[in-house]
């Protein structure tokens, strides 16, 4: 396993708990003084991002961006949030829209497996898409050194298995920040402010679940698809939701020896929900799994969001 790959599975193992306040964010096109991190690559141009804060932030270390085997990347370090669409062909648009929040523990985003390559494949499929870069919590530039970080915290919440899976008020703030902008732009984008989903993978699932449980109506999704969430019992509220789920049975964080209480949740609560339930694929499998069942989930999404009536627009 690569040092990233490493570093990956401390963050999303770190995300079981002990989650801290990120620190104010490096704006821009500011220099830093922070030592430069090994390994990293340079930072694409991102023209179609949006930003989501109304002033850039400032913080101690700047964004990296890092490979994480084949042509996936990740990025640590987020201060300052965006939100980039994938639109689709006009001639296919089904008026639907899907946010994609990638997981990495709060700490990175693997923005390719989990967020672009899952954008794209939405949009080819009418679904306007929008890839959510999301406040993290931050890590030393040197990648030992952030690792080390990681482990700290992950030792820390091993010890503590009470502890509650919740998202960060900094990325919460930025979830929600772009289910409003999405549907204040929804003419300009061509899709329905009703017709609002929020994808989430890991960490992102997180925030999925945050929003779908939130009391704030105007942030909230239409439809939530949690991938490879914390399978842990929620208090739902009768008004959540539709929720489509995809998790590994032998998913070493969320399911393997775990009980899946969040099914019964939704189902308690008489919530729509669909889960699938794959003998294996492990934990991160996003768009990249080397199992065959697990890859369907996208198309199981796809066929669900048309079963409910999300790609037809309303009467």
């Amino acid at each position: 396993m690569s040092r990233s790959a490493l570093i990956y599975a401390a963050a999303l193992y770190a995300a079981a708990g002990l989650l801290t306040s990120p620190a104010q964010a490096q704006p821009q096109g500011q220099a830093s003084t922070a030592p430069a991190a090994s390994g990293a690559l340079a930072a694409p141009a991102e023209p179609n991002a949006i930003p989501l804060l109304k002033t850039p932030a400032k913080g101690r270390y700047p964004e990296l961006w890092e490979p994480q085997g084949g042509d996936n990347r990740s990025i640590r370090n987020v201060s300052n949030p965006t939100l980039t669409p994938f639109l689709p062909d006009p001639a296919k648009a089904t008026g639907a829209a899907v946010i994609v929040a990638p997981g990495g523990g709060f700490y990175m985003l693997s923005i390719d497996s989990e967020g672009y390559k899952a954008a794209r494949w939405l949009a080819d499929h009418g679904v306007a898409a929008f890839v959510l870069k999301y406040r993290t919590l931050e890590t030393p530039p040197d990648r030992n050194a952030a690792m080390a970080a990681m482990g700290q915290r992950m030792k820390a919440a091993l010890q503590n298995p009470a502890a509650r899976l919740e998202t960060p008020p900094e990325a919460l703030a930025d979830a929600r920040a772009a289910v409003r902008l999405v549907r204040v732009r929804a003419d300009e984008w061509g899709v329905d402010p009703t017709r609002v989903g929020f994808l989430g993978f890991s960490a992102g699932a997180i925030a999925a679940l945050s929003l779908a449980l939130s009391d704030e109506a105007t942030a909230r999704p239409n439809f939530i698809a949690p991938i490879y969430p914390p399978m842990n019992a929620r208090t739902v509220p009768a008004d959540a939701p539709p929720m489509f789920l995809a998790i590994a049975l032998d998913d070493p964080l969320f399911a393997k020896g775990k009980p899946l209480d969040l099914i019964d949740s939704w189902r308690g609560a008489g919530r729509p929900v669909e889960a699938h339930l794959y003998e294996r694929g492990g934990h991160g499998f996003g768009m990249i799994s080397r199992q065959a069942a697990p890859s369907l989930w996208p198309e199981a999404f796809y066929a669900w969001m048309q079963d409910r009536g999300l790609l037809s627009p309303k009467p």
